[in-house]
């Protein structure tokens, strides 16, 4: 079955665009919409970037950059909580053994 498809209208710096999206994901589009004209706004009104495509671009780098960044982390917490599992067994289990 294939999942039905709206068009849907965003808002970015000020600039409309159409966006295919299937409905039940039309929420975080524009959620998504929202952080990105939030992200090149920032940019902006620093007044250290200038043109939309620089702005677009520099928004992009910073929000790769913070996806990735939450990624490592969340990663690190992985392995950390593993470590964690590892040695509390390793504990229970020469506890048991006395």
């Amino acid at each position: 079955m294939s999942k039905s498809s709206t068009t849907v209208e965003v808002r970015i710096l000020d600039k409309e665009y159409l966006v295919a999206c299937p409905q039940e994901e039309q929420e975080a589009l524009l959620r998504a919409a929202r952080h990105l004209d939030n992200k090149m706004r920032e940019i902006r009104s620093s007044g250290k970037v200038f043109g939309t495509e620089r702005i677009a671009v520099m928004a992009a780098l910073n929000i790769t950059h913070e996806l990735l960044e939450r990624d490592t982390i969340s990663h690190a917490t992985s392995t950390l909580l593993r470590a964690m599992d590892n040695r509390l067994d390793e504990a229970l289990g020469e506890s048991s053994g006395n």
